[in-house]
Formats: structure tokens, sequence, C-alpha cells
């Protein structure tokens, strides 16, 4: 099992990103596939999730409107859609089925004027 995320950089405030996530070994469409992020100096923290049966999806509330969370099954990848970019939103952000302990290496987010 494996995932690797990317699409991270540095966007102005108002920027839009939109992170991958490629995973192998598994198929996402068969997992409730998440992201979460973690600030520097703080914990982990849920982001948004699409579950495997209807492609249902939830988030926090602090990016509910601005994030989307979505996965194309042929290429076997999640992507998370970020617009209005916040300095709140800097983070290094992570992907993963919840049904599996794997984590990948994390793709940095920094929003900065």
């Amino acid at each position: 099992v494996q995932l690797v995320e990317s699409g991270g950089g540095l966007v102005q405030p108002g920027g839009s990103l939109r992170l991958s996530c490629a995973a192998s070994g598994f198929t996402v469409s068969s997992h409730p596939m998440t992201w979460y992020r973690q600030a520097r100096g703080k914990e982990r923290k849920w982001v948004a999730t699409i579950n495997s049966v209807g492609g249902s999806t939830n988030y926090a509330d602090s990016v509910q409107g601005r994030f989307t969370i979505s996965r194309d099954n042929a290429k076997n990848t999640v992507y998370l859609q970020m617009n209005s970019l916040k300095p709140e939103d800097t983070a290094v952000y992570y992907c993963k089925s919840l049904r599996l302990t794997n984590w990948g290496q994390g793709t940095q987010v920094t929003v900065s004027s």
C-alpha cells in the first residue's frame, strides 16, 4: 500500500490549489478516503472524507464551502480542491484510507502574502 500526495505549494490568501493523492495497493473507490492536515506544532486534524458507497462527502466546519474532495476511480486518485485559501489553512496535508493505517509523506501548503 502506498499513498503519494502532491500539489502543495505557496499561494496567496484567496488563491486556490488542488491536491492529489495517488494510491497503489488498494482501490480508492472501495475505501472511505480522507484528507487530514497538520500545522506546525499542532495535532493532525481531519479535513474531509469521501465515502466509498455513493461517494457522499463530509467536511470540517473550517473548510466547508471552500474545499471539495473527489476521486477519479480510473486513476485511483483522490483530490482536494481548495479555494478561498486562508493563512490558517497552512499545514502539511495527508490523505488516508479510513480502513488502513498507512500514511503518505504529505504535501506542504503555505498560504501567505
